[in-house]
């Protein structure tokens, strides 16, 4: 059993952090900017995040490590350090981690590529899995506890960092961002994730969802998961609220109140592994701590709940166009039988 299995075992349910990139604009990262130089740059501002959401009651933390393979880094002509920037994160993850009187797990970021797949784009299947593969051996030797694959949005991209994963003996977390009419960018479902276990090189310990477009939506797509695969251990880590534009910044809704009813009905309605994505500061997590802390077991919440209580949908599902869609796919099938 895998440190990240006995301590689900052990607490039931288990809070992960909130915001990496926005809370470090915060502590003074420029836009355009590559927030894992400041692994080696700004050590003192990372451990200073990670420190505060330990503090707000945090059993997982993220290493700032998302953009960290050879794709995005080329960006910022980084791209060959890799290994420096992905271990030099774990470090300061685990020197926080490792003074406190409690089991805090460090979970590897890992984002996407940022390239497109052939034959949309350049990337072959092949250099994505050797890309992950990189990040993921020096995160590793760094010596994190899970290895976090999130945000992630394309089939190939998830089976790619599932198959780099393979053979490392470290618990493998998978979760997509379901922003478009209730799928991922490149129309995934949510049940279709849960579907993908079984096909991925290494099963994922845990899958679910984070960031998207606001925490109605993620917890719709939740929803459709444990309704699906109510076996799956399943993470929520959804977005502080609803994104809004002001002005030039990007300002997120979401109260300390909020988050913390958020908290409640992604536990009831299956999910046990729970943090904030963009735009939750340590103020909502401690909110969330408590809410997780407190909480007595309630029936399964119905979409109509989570809209009343959290907010609208930001981006609700096409059911229309989904049936057109399935009836198409029907007629094609039904036809081909006819043919053979």
């Amino acid at each position: 059993m895998s440190k990240l299995e006995d301590l689900l075992a052990r607490k039931g349910a288990l809070l992960a952090d909130g915001a990496t990139g926005t809370n470090l604009f915060d502590m003074g990262l420029v836009s355009g900017d590559a927030p894992e130089l400041w692994n080696v740059e700004e050590p003192e501002k990372i451990k200073a995040l990670h420190q505060s959401f330990v503090d707000a009651g945090a059993d997982i933390i993220l290493t700032n490590t998302f953009g960290c393979n050879r794709h995005r880094l080329k960006l910022h002509n980084a791209q060959d350090r890799v290994s420096e920037l992905n271990i030099a994160a774990v470090r300061l993850a685990r020197e926080v981690a490792d003074c406190v009187d409690r089991d805090v797990l460090i979970g590897g970021s890992i984002g996407p590529t940022g390239e497109l797949f052939q034959p949309l784009g350049a990337l072959s299947y092949e250099d994505a899995v050797a890309a992950f593969r990189e990040q993921m051996e020096a995160l590793v030797e760094g010596g994190v506890d899970i290895l976090w694959v999130e945000t992630m949005s394309a089939v190939e991209e998830m089976k790619a960092a599932a198959e780099a994963a393979k053979g490392l003996d470290v618990p493998l977390v998978i979760t997509a961002s379901f922003d478009t009419a209730g799928k991922t960018m490149m129309g995934l479902a949510p049940k279709g994730l849960g579907d993908l276990q079984s096909q991925f090189a290494c099963r994922p310990v845990a899958i679910g969802s984070n960031c998207g477009v606001g925490a109605s939506d993620l917890l719709a797509a939740i929803m459709d998961i444990t309704e699906a695969h109510p076996d799956a251990i399943v993470v929520a880590k959804a977005n502080c609220g609803i994104p809004q534009i002001r002005g030039d910044e990007v300002v997120y809704t979401g109260t300390p109140d909020l988050m913390a009813k958020y908290t409640h009905i992604a536990l009831d309605a299956g999910a046990r592994i729970i943090g904030g994505c963009c735009g939750t500061s340590p103020v909502h997590l401690t909110a969330m701590r408590e809410a997780l802390d407190t909480h007595h077991a309630g029936r399964r919440p119905t979409l109509d709940e989570v809209i009343t209580d959290i907010g609208p949908l930001v981006s609700p599902p096409n059911r229309e166009a989904d049936a057109a869609r399935a009836e198409g796919d029907g007629a094609g099938r039904r036809r081909g039988r006819r043919r053979s």
